[in-house]
């Protein structure tokens, strides 16, 4: 005899939005790259200006600061091509961050653009982070993200095909580049890799304690896992692996962490 069991609902308006929004990104030529950084070095600089100021900096930030300096330096890759075949070349780096929120009881990555952070010091992105994570949850959607959410997916398939379109629009929109973080969600080591709509995304892993060498012996140290992801119709594999090396240099020097003292 048949029995009923668990129960059955409608997608969410929002749940259809993403899904929309990772079969168009599927379409694109993404290149992965899975990368471990040692971020010993800053974690305990972190820590250092924590204990200096009582305050507690965000991992993101500096991952978003480095991220930016990296693009500064190879700027090619913050750039679309549009459907004229034109390459689009931005000046600012402005770079679509997954803020951890907690809302209506439960944790949520919520989108919020940095803008310009290459021209940006790493305590104005910190704090600006930190503002838009502690801001109040908003009871009702913006205007822009309610109309989304009513749209047909006809429209909303147009809408995510704006960085061909329109890359200009789309900036202005969403910013130039992402930084998505599933680490903030879990713990341990471990990458993810996924579709997107960006040219450049950094999608942030978790973080796990494992041998490595320190002059020669063997020590404890920890290693971030990061997946970076190029669209390759912008970005060929030898100047992205060329950002990909900087990148990892600024992260693993601990650029822009300094206490009081200097270290």
């Amino acid at each position: 005899m048949y029995k009923r069991d668990g129960q059955i609902e409608p997608v969410s308006a929002r749940r259809e939005l993403t899904a929309e929004y990772m079969r168009i990104a599927s379409r694109r030529s993404n290149v992965h790259g899975l990368v471990e950084l040692d971020v010993t070095e800053a974690r305990r600089r972190i820590q250092a200006i924590e204990e200096e100021t009582g305050e507690q900096l965000s991992f993101t930030a500096f991952l978003v600061y480095c991220f930016a300096q990296a693009i500064e330096d190879h700027p090619h890759v913050n750039a679309y091509v549009d459907w004229r075949g034109r390459l689009h070349t931005f000046d600012d780096v402005d770079v679509n961050v997954l803020v951890e929120k907690t809302v209506d009881g439960d944790k949520r990555g919520i989108p919020h653009v940095v803008r310009a952070a290459n021209r940006r010091s790493l305590q104005s992105i910190h704090e600006e982070i930190r503002t838009t994570q502690n801001a109040q949850p908003r009871s009702r959607q913006s205007r822009g993200e309610s109309l989304a959410l009513r749209l047909p997916s006809v429209v909303t398939r147009q809408m995510w095909r704006l960085p061909q379109l329109f890359p200009r629009l789309w900036k202005n929109l969403a910013g130039t580049v992402e930084v998505t973080s599933v680490g903030m969600f879990g713990t341990g080591g471990g990458w993810a890799v996924s579709p997107t709509n960006y040219t450049v995304q950094l999608t942030v892993g978790g973080i796990a304690t494992k041998p490595g060498f320190v002059d020669g012996e063997v020590t404890p140290r920890e290693y971030l896992s990061l997946t970076v992801t190029f669209d390759h119709d912008v970005v060929d594999g030898a100047p992205a692996a060329r950002f990909v090396q900087r990148l990892g240099e600024l992260i693993e020097d601990a650029h822009g962490l300094q206490t009081e003292t200097g270290t």
